[in-house]
């Protein structure tokens, strides 16, 4: 059995400005049934199994996957569906919530960053770094005082999503070279 979506509708490379409008929320069903639905669950979490483990064994890879989205979007179920039947001494999964403390002692990276998967492990972030450029960006007067950074830098707020955007850019180029791959799924719900 084999999946058919067509990615393309999904897909993001970077390479033009994105609408999300221009993405389909809803799509045509890729299961027949429940059964059909839990056996095609059974197929990826298999495959996901054995790449993780050949992964593991050669120690010198690891992938990051970021789910972001609204709350109530799906993003824990999701997780929970496509990961339960994968063992767990090779995924590490991390939420992040308000920071804390001490995250808000040291730059907006970070808390993620102290979070990534080891070599031959797979790190999921439910929600991550894309959050100061999407919640903190909304409302940055109640965040980014909080966040202690000097005056000089909250004077032009454009110059500091840019900075911030530049960082996101450079981090997920480091991964790279580093031999993470990163993967972001943001789960976007229509009114529909």
């Amino acid at each position: 059995m084999h999946c058919s979506i067509n990615t393309n509708d999904f897909l993001v490379t970077g390479e033009k400005h994105v609408k999300l409008k221009d993405h389909p929320t809803k799509i045509k069903d890729v299961y027949k049934d429940k059964s059909d639905y839990k056996e095609l669950i059974e197929e990826f979490q298999e495959e996901i199994n054995d790449l993780q483990r050949m992964m593991y064994a050669y120690d010198r890879y690891s992938m990051l996957l970021i789910f972001q989205a609204m709350d109530a979007a799906g993003k824990d179920g999701t997780i929970r569906a496509i990961m339960s039947g994968v063992n767990a001494h090779g995924i590490s999964v991390h939420a992040f919530k308000q920071p804390s403390a001490e995250e808000l002692d040291h730059d907006f990276l970070w808390r993620t960053n102290i979070r990534l998967p080891q070599r031959g492990r797979i790190g999921i972030f439910n929600r991550s770094y894309y959050e100061e450029v999407l919640i903190v960006r909304v409302h940055p007067e109640i965040v980014l005082s909080s966040q202690k950074l000097p005056a000089e830098r909250t004077k032009d707020l454009d110059a500091l999503w840019q900075d911030r955007y530049e960082s996101i850019r450079h981090l997920a180029n480091h991964l790279t070279q580093s031999g993470t791959t990163d993967v972001t799924f943001f789960l976007q719900l229509s009114r529909d």
